[in-house]
């Protein structure tokens, strides 16, 4: 064969193979983390996991986890690829809750991408609350041991200048109970997604239920509620109960699940699986009734519960999603999670010899002096 005729063929054989050389870029195998089974988390990461498999051959192993521990450690430790994870990883990068312990600190994590799950106050129709400065002495329902769901609250009260000390908080041994609450007389609100079969029940009682709107045009509000949980933004609900295409909720969104790697993921492997979850969206986007807000457009923006990874801003780029009011809030996020990272062994010299109790309380304090010199 000629070198002319070499070449030839050379370069057909690559066009031909172009469609799968994509494939090539993700590992054979790959682990995720995920909510345990029957989880939403762990469903939707199975969805993905077996578009990836059909489109790309990538075989994936799915560890599941009831607790933020379990969920995390694998993909710090190098053991898990990625987690599909929730308000814990908020939890992670700040150092607080499960990770305030002198083991932990803030964790440098990325996010790719993220689902849009709303979230919101929820009170009976004929109870009078129309607004959150309507909480005001009212009883809050909040769950025992659940941060996710009690920061949540905490901010949407920061929405109306409000904090737990102008209303009563109200706590529940369970997630169910608290949700119960409102429907059994036992608190006035309580805060959480629109479609657990609580509210439902809530909507279907003679009550009836009003979600309390977070009008996405009251900057200050959403402003002191950002300080609070960053993680939160402005959506536009149409699916849950009481709420509709045809009668809407302005609340709030925060992402579950959320693709969520460690920050020294390389860029070109951040890249290739923000792509492939992109590329098998038509596989997967009709698995449950919430996995359509997959779409890039929806899942690929702030905000999100730590920063974007430059490898799928890199992507999301290329697909004419990101723009430049995303990389600031991603600066502005980077910013605060540098920023706790390099105080925390500051307070960890601090509280050597003194008890956890002690080293709690130092810690709280450096973390609150680091973020309000952030928004100096």
């Amino acid at each position: 064969m000629s070198l002319a005729k070499f070449a030839l063929a050379t370069a057909t054989c690559l066009a031909l193979s172009a469609p799968t050389a994509f494939a090539q870029k993700l590992p054979d195998t790959m682990s995720w983390t995920a909510y345990d089974v029957g989880s939403a988390g762990y469903a939707e990461a199975s969805a993905i996991a077996d578009a990836f498999g059909k489109k790309f051959g990538t075989k994936v192993r799915i560890q599941p986890s009831g607790s933020a521990i379990g969920r995390l450690q694998p993909i710090l430790t190098k053991r898990a690829d990625v987690g599909f994870l929730a308000t814990e990883t908020f939890f992670a990068t700040e150092g607080i809750h499960d990770f305030s312990a002198r083991r932990w600190g803030p964790q440098n994590l990325r996010v790719l991408a993220g689902r849009p799950a709303s979230v919101g106050v929820f009170t009976a129709a004929d109870s009078g609350i129309k607004n959150i400065s309507d909480l005001k002495g009212k009883r809050l329902a909040l769950v025992a041991g659940n941060p996710s769901v009690n920061v949540k609250c905490e901010a949407f009260l920061a929405f109306a200048n409000m904090d737990l000390k102008d209303v009563a908080p109200t706590l529940f041994p369970t997630y169910s109970a608290a949700m119960s609450s409102v429907n059994k007389d036992e608190a006035d609100a309580s805060c959480t997604t629109t479609t657990p079969s609580q509210v439902y029940e809530l909507q279907a009682s003679p009550k009836g239920i009003h979600w309390i709107p977070l009008p996405a045009d009251d900057k200050e509000g959403w402003k002191r509620l950002s300080d609070i949980a960053p993680f939160l933004q402005p959506f536009n609900e149409t699916i849950g109960a009481g709420i509709s295409v045809e009668k809407p909720v302005a609340i709030a969104a925060y992402r579950y699940p959320m693709l969520v790697v460690r920050a020294d993921m390389t860029d070109d492997e951040a890249y290739a699986f923000t792509k492939a979850t992109d590329e098998t969206f038509n596989l997967y986007k009709d698995a449950t009734a919430v996995m359509g807000r997959w779409s890039m457009d929806m899942a690929g923006v702030p905000a999100a519960d730590a920063p974007f990874h430059a490898g799928a801003i890199r992507y999301l780029k290329e697909r004419g999603i990101w723009t430049d009011e995303h990389q600031a809030w991603n600066d502005k996020r980077t910013a605060r999670l540098n920023a706790l990272i390099a105080a925390w062994p500051k307070a960890v010299e601090e509280g050597k010899g003194k008890s956890d109790e002690e080293f709690a309380a130092i810690w709280e304090q450096s973390r609150k002096k680091t973020l309000s010199q952030l928004a100096q």
